[in-house]
């Protein structure tokens, strides 16, 4: 279906980030959907002085900044290049416009926001209940290849453990 959204051509702008370069801000709107090209991006927010990672994007998955997107108000995520990130962008307008045009394409947006709702309730089940541990196993079972595209430091923050904690969790 992600193959069916590249070929609709809504993804009107192509752009190259450099290693820690954002593609928005905390206090911005931001509207656009991004498809990774190559690379990868975190998204962020501010806790007082540390950063909570609350989700990744790696080639292949589309991103987007969901409260500020279907809002259209200011939101105080960060949205930044891990590495050296190539992204297609498209509009909430073209967007709208592709979701608007069949039932299939309906049932498509639908299908991404409840997986996107899924995805959030593991998320707090891990933060809420879990061990250290047990938030690693989960995560290495949900989602093998963030072990191989994000850097441990940024993995680490995600599963809210020291970096020395992962390494030690992965070796054993």
């Amino acid at each position: 279906m992600i193959q069916r959204l590249l070929e609709s051509g809504i993804f009107s702008e192509e752009r190259k980030f450099k290693r820690n370069e954002y593609l928005k801000i905390s206090g911005s709107i931001d509207t656009n959907i991004y498809f990774i090209e190559d690379g990868s991006i975190r998204i962020f927010i501010m806790d007082e002085n540390e950063e909570r990672i609350v989700r990744f994007g790696y080639k292949g998955n589309i991103l987007v900044s969901l409260d500020s997107f279907l809002s259209e108000k200011p939101s105080e995520f960060y949205i930044q290049a891990i590495k050296k990130t190539d992204i297609k962008i498209a509009s909430k307008a073209d967007f709208y416009q592709f979701i608007q045009s069949s039932e299939e394409n309906l049932k498509f947006w639908t299908f991404i926001l409840e997986d996107l709702i899924l995805q959030q309730i593991e998320r707090e089940k891990d933060l809420l209940i879990y061990s250290p541990k047990e938030r690693f196993e989960r995560v290495l079972k949900r989602s093998p290849k963030l072990f191989q595209e994000i850097p441990n430091k940024y993995i680490a923050n995600y599963l809210r453990m020291s970096p020395e904690t992962l390494s030690r969790l992965k070796k054993s």
